[in-house]
């Protein structure tokens, strides 16, 4: 797959909540997953780890209230990035809303490189 049809792909599951599709068919194996710094997992590398990431942001969440990925990716050469928001209550945090902006890292037709700028 090139870069677009990559970005186009990982923009539809986003958007009809497939992430383990996305992870599946989108990510190769060695793939870097960077959050910023200070974050609890600052940094995951390979598919495993970023699984186990996904897996401890959703045992943060007490309830979603709602979120979603922009429509389109804007892509240059093997990059892509897209803007993706979210509006949980956390446990024994409070409600909180973020919004983030994602780049990706394609190379030969998978996401080797995600990384994810917000407000800490």
């Amino acid at each position: 797959m090139t870069t677009q049809e990559v970005a186009n792909q990982y923009v539809a599951y986003m958007q009809q909540g497939k992430f383990e599709e996305a992870y599946k068919d989108l990510y190769a194996e060695n793939a870097v997953s960077i959050e910023p710094e200070g974050t609890p997992f600052h940094r995951a590398e390979g598919m495993d780890a970023i699984k186990q990431k996904a897996a401890m942001w959703g045992d943060m969440v007490e309830e979603a209230h709602g979120g979603g990925c922009s429509e389109t990716a804007m892509v240059a050469g093997n990059h892509f990035t897209v803007t993706m928001w979210n509006d949980s209550t956390m446990k024994g945090r409070g409600r909180h809303k973020m919004e983030e902006v994602c780049v990706f890292e394609v190379q030969d037709g998978k996401i080797v490189k995600e990384q994810f700028f917000y407000p800490m």
